[in-house]
């Protein structure tokens, strides 16, 4: 019931965070299907490439033992010869189809998701002890639903194997009179038609369970709204935490701005809502933004400059224009030097008039 009710709990879509860990700890779709067609393919493709060349070899490899099983030595030496042999023979037969088994195996993983190397999933879990967990896993959804497609691949190759035959049966009936050697040709082409249909079926069954193992995957990955805030909380760090650090970064920078407003060289202003104090020295390549704000921030930056006697040049567009385009200790953009020009120089020749 506990289970059941995290279960409902968990309404939220998970994260990549989330799934990124699924996938650390080796919790990774897997579909059985997927895993049974490819092996499915893998078998047709080396018994229709390799089969009959590998059935003769190994025909010819072993004719020496069946037909004069009295001409081979006697003795411990030859016939751990002979076995030798023999295994080798065999493994030379079956080596390409098991290859391509073995191939199709680590593909039925690529496919479904990235490699993992997880131990986690080897690692003796104890809750797995309890006979009611035991219980669930037998008679729960999961388990019902695997016996219910294990019952329908039965069905579906038990049709197919029906339908196949009964539109072969006067060749099936006609093995009686062959030879043996044609009668294991006509029951290999008949072996890989049914394993052509039997591929072809499943590789819509095998689609759908990947879509239902997927969609398990995912559910089984959601997240309560707790979970969710939590992750939020600690890959972003806390909220008021992040607010308070912001706070304090807007003060530093306010005390550091008026500051250097005495240092000045012109306040450029809107004329209340926007004020821009720049400095200039003679060698600079332009004029630097040392402070600038909006209303209240703007009233103290021209309250400053006032009380140091800074020069206060009202111009509306060039304030709102270099409040917008120019940040705190960096040059003005070059499509305002000419306009910034023409301030400084009308404050330069107050300052010479003055003197």
């Amino acid at each position: 019931m506990a289970d059941d009710q995290s279960q409902e709990d968990r309404t939220e879509e998970p994260t990549q965070h989330r799934l990124d860990e699924a996938l650390k700890r080796g919790d990774v779709v897997k579909s059985a299907e997927i895993s049974t067609f490819l092996a499915l393919g893998a078998l047709m493709l080396g018994l229709s490439v390799a089969g009959a060349v590998s059935a003769r070899n190994l025909a010819l490899d072993m004719r020496a033992f069946l037909m004069n099983p009295h001409l081979l030595p006697g003795g411990p030496d030859a016939m751990m010869w002979a076995g030798r042999k023999a295994v080798m023979s065999t493994l030379w037969a079956v080596g390409p189809i098991a290859g391509l088994l073995f191939v199709a195996a680590i593909a039925a993983g690529l496919i479904q998701h990235r490699p993992v190397w997880s131990f986690d999933p080897l690692m003796p879990k104890f809750d797995r002890l309890s006979p009611m967990a035991g219980l669930k896993r037998i008679m729960g959804p999961q388990a019902l639903g695997n016996f219910g497609k294990g019952l329908l691949k039965i069905l579906i190759v038990g049709a197919l194997s029906v339908w196949l035959l009964w539109g072969e049966h006067n060749r099936v009936e006609a093995l009686v009179g062959m030879a043996p050697a044609d009668i294991m040709g006509a029951v290999f082409g008949l072996a890989l038609k049914l394993l052509g249909l039997v591929l072809a079926a499943h590789a819509v069954l095998a689609g759908g369970d990947y879509v239902m193992a997927r969609f398990s995957w995912m559910r089984r990955q959601r997240m309560t709204k707790h979970e969710l805030k939590e992750e939020m909380r600690n890959q972003d760090g806390n909220p008021e935490i992040k607010a308070k650090l912001r706070q304090i970064r807007v003060l530093r920078l306010r005390k550091r701005m008026m500051a250097a407003v005495p240092q000045a060289t012109v306040i450029v202003t809107n004329p209340t809502h926007y004020a821009v104090a720049l400095k200039y020295e003679k060698g600079q390549a332009a004029p630097i933004c040392v402070a600038k704000g909006v209303d209240e921030l703007a009233l103290r930056i021209r309250s400053v400059a006032t009380e140091h006697n800074v020069p206060i040049v009202e111009n509306p567009p060039l304030a709102r224009a270099l409040h917008a385009s120019v940040q705190i200790d960096d040059e003005i953009p070059v499509e305002h030097y000419k306009a910034v020009a023409e301030v400084i120089g009308f404050v330069l020749r107050l300052k010479r008039r003055a003197s």
